[in-house]
Parts: C-alpha cells; structure tokens; sequence
C-alpha cells in the first residue's frame, strides 16, 4: 500500500533494486574470498573451506593417521568438512540475511 494512495515511483523501485543487487553480489564476492575453518578430533584434523562452502584446505595431524584403522580417520575429515561448512553457513546468514530481509523474506536457494 502506497501512502496518500499514489503510484509508486518505478524508477525509485528500479534503483532500490539495482542496489540490493550491486550489494547482494559484493557480499558473494566477499563470502567466495572469505576462509572458514572447522576441526574434529580436537584439533588433529582441519578443514578449511569458503563462506561459499568450497573446500580449500585439509590438514591431518600425523598423530591421526593409523593404518590399521582409516575409518575413524575418514569420519574425522567427515565432521571437520560439516563443521566447516556449518561456519560457512553462519557467515552466509551474516552478511546475506540483512540484503534478504530487504527483500521482504529469504531469497530462493540460501539456506535462510
């Protein structure tokens, strides 16, 4: 509903959107340079991934790795990819949530 019951001004609503655009995409730029970490095992394994979920890094302790037993080593890396990625996903709720909000609500495929 528009005040006073007038028209709304496109070309105002046009560059309202061009600018949550401008910023959704600065935020994006941000989140694909930003580096998250996550570790399991406390500590002995690290991964690291984007604020967009790339994986970028992995680190394993020597101290985790037995040959006799690679499956807890595997679910190490497993929990420190999920818990790197879950960082990721409270950065993205961060610094994409206010541009969502702008919107009116979630913007279709964010995890929020």
């Amino acid at each position: 509903m528009i005040p006073g019951g007038g028209q709304p001004n496109m070309q105002q609503l046009l560059q309202q959107a061009q600018k949550m655009q401008q910023d959704l995409a600065k935020a994006q730029e941000e989140l694909a340079r930003t580096e998250v970490d996550g570790q399991a095992g406390g500590g002995l394994v690290r991964a690291t991934v984007t604020g967009a979920g790339e994986l970028r890094g992995l680190r394993i302790d020597p101290r985790a790795v037995d040959p006799e037993d690679t499956e807890t080593l595997a679910d190490l890396i497993v929990a420190a990819v999920h818990a790197a990625n879950e960082n990721a996903q409270q950065l993205q709720q961060q610094k994409l949530g206010p541009l969502a909000q702008g919107l009116g609500g979630g913007i279709p495929g964010l995890p929020f």
